[in-house]
């Protein structure tokens, strides 16, 4: 092979490498912080161990090796099965300086590199306490302080954004600063299933078992991703009791308490729920300036009252939004070096913010109505055609997912349907969503239609 076609083979490598780890990093970070720094970027060069990406200019090149040089190097790995390092070289200067990704700025909070997987950002200093979250943040606390003591397990659940790996990461961090001996390890449970399906692969399911039996402390993320996978509810079960019964500490998140998690085998969902189950909810509109203010000021960046006023009582949905629209506004003040206003603010962010209407069963019925092409009435009633029994199952999703009622509630907006109804409906739709893709983009674009006051 020839010189010239080994640096075209370099290159599709390349690009076809870093669009796996953007696809990665979509799910990885807010979709804002996505869709405004990393979207734009394309992998240019792979040479050796490193990744040469190109970004739209300097400014992008270093705000994405301060702010993401953790996740990027956690999907690289996981895309490429080894290390690798990437350095950002802006479109427009081919030859200024590259930022890598394993780079560090002192002023930016790291992963921490003692094996604990916990990234040293996240503590109880840094997490805003308000109504909503004040109970899970006082429980998280005290099992941080007496791990094994008090509340064991702490099963913390809530909707998506609002502060649970923070919380959990938080309990981490701190019972290490207390106690430097303690084995704490935290994963999400996404991991864990990969590590559990290459220790099966490997044969290597003793170091597997044994890895996660001499803990400490065991902070597991994210449980509801146990949805399906019995192998994996079984791994959990016996680790569970493992720990349990030597008085570690276990610490569980999920987007719904144990005993909403369709398909979790019962004894399990009893161990989840055998302890202290608290949730957070979304953050009133003083809480959410307050976020604003603490981010903001971990930037180093002057955000005025009356402009995160004007955020925080638009966009209500989750932290992470409120720190997707940070991002933007002080991209629009950096790069523009234009002064920051309302007006600024309600331009940067107009694709983001808008005066929703407040979001009901009636909504979430009419926009599924729209989309499967029937009748509210159908929905609602006892038909079951193939397109309407569909369409009644994404409806009960959606409320469920949107609403934050309870099985039994939904129901009743179904004709008094029985809450193993809508548990069976949730389940079809967690499983048609993660395997089968044209049906998950369709949700998508269904559930962001509601969201906005839109038709499917």
């Amino acid at each position: 092979m020839g010189v010239a076609d080994s640096d075209v083979r370099l290159k599709t490598d390349a690009a076809q490498l870093w669009r796996d780890v953007l696809r990665q990093l979509q799910v990885r970070v807010n979709r804002e912080g996505f869709e405004t720094w990393l979207a734009p970027t394309r992998g240019r060069l792979l040479r050796d161990d490193t990744i040469e990406v190109e970004v739209p200019n300097s400014f992008s090149a270093d705000w994405i090796g301060q702010h993401y040089s953790n996740e990027i190097r956690t999907a690289l790995a996981a895309v490429a099965g080894r290390e690798l390092a990437a350095s950002f070289l802006p479109g427009d200067d081919k030859y200024s300086a590259v930022v890598v990704s394993r780079r560090e700025l002192p002023r930016r909070p790291t992963m921490r590199t003692d094996g604990y997987r916990l990234q040293t950002r996240y503590t109880f200093e840094s997490f805003v306490v308000g109504e909503s979250n004040r109970l899970a943040a006082a429980a998280a606390r005290s099992v941080a302080e007496r791990p094994g003591s008090n509340y064991n397990p702490l099963f913390i659940y809530g909707g998506v954004g609002l502060g649970k790996t923070h919380l959990i990461q938080a309990i981490g961090n701190h019972a290490l600063a207390l106690r430097p001996e303690m084995r704490v390890y935290y994963t999400a449970a996404e991991n864990l299933f990969i590590e559990l399906i290459q220790a099966i692969e490997k044969n290597t399911r003793l170091e597997f078992k044994n890895k996660y039996r001499g803990l400490d402390l065991l902070l597991l993320d994210d449980v509801h991703y146990l949805i399906g996978k019995e192998r994996l509810q079984e791994e959990v079960f016996y680790i569970f009791n493992n720990l349990h019964d030597s008085g570690s500490q276990i610490v569980f998140t999920s987007d719904r308490p144990p005993h909403d998690i369709p398909t979790l085998e019962s004894r399990l969902a009893s161990r989840l729920g055998s302890g202290l189950v608290v949730d957070i909810q979304r953050p009133d509109v003083e809480t959410r300036v307050a976020i604003l203010q603490r981010k903001a000021e971990a930037e180093h960046f002057t955000l005025p009252d009356d402009i995160a006023f004007f955020v925080a009582s638009r966009v209500r949905s989750s932290i992470r939004e409120l720190e997707g629209s940070l991002i933007r506004l002080m991209a629009v003040s950096s790069l523009d070096g234009r002064t920051l206003t309302a007006e600024l603010a309600a331009e940067a962010l107009k694709d983001l913010i808008r005066e929703d209407v407040p979001l009901d069963h009636t909504r979430i019925l009419a926009a599924c109505a729209e989309s499967f092409g029937v009748a509210v009435v159908d929905i609602t009633g006892d038909r079951r055609t193939k397109q309407i029994a569909l369409a009644r199952q994404v409806a009960m999703y959606l409320m469920r997912a949107n609403l934050s009622l309870s099985l039994k509630e939904v129901g009743y907006h179904f004709g008094g349907k029985d809450h193993t109804t809508v548990m069976h409906a949730v389940s079809k739709i967690e499983d048609l969503k993660t395997k089968d893709p044209v049906f998950a983009n369709r949700l998508g674009k269904l559930t962001k239609g509601i969201s906005r006051g839109e038709g499917g």
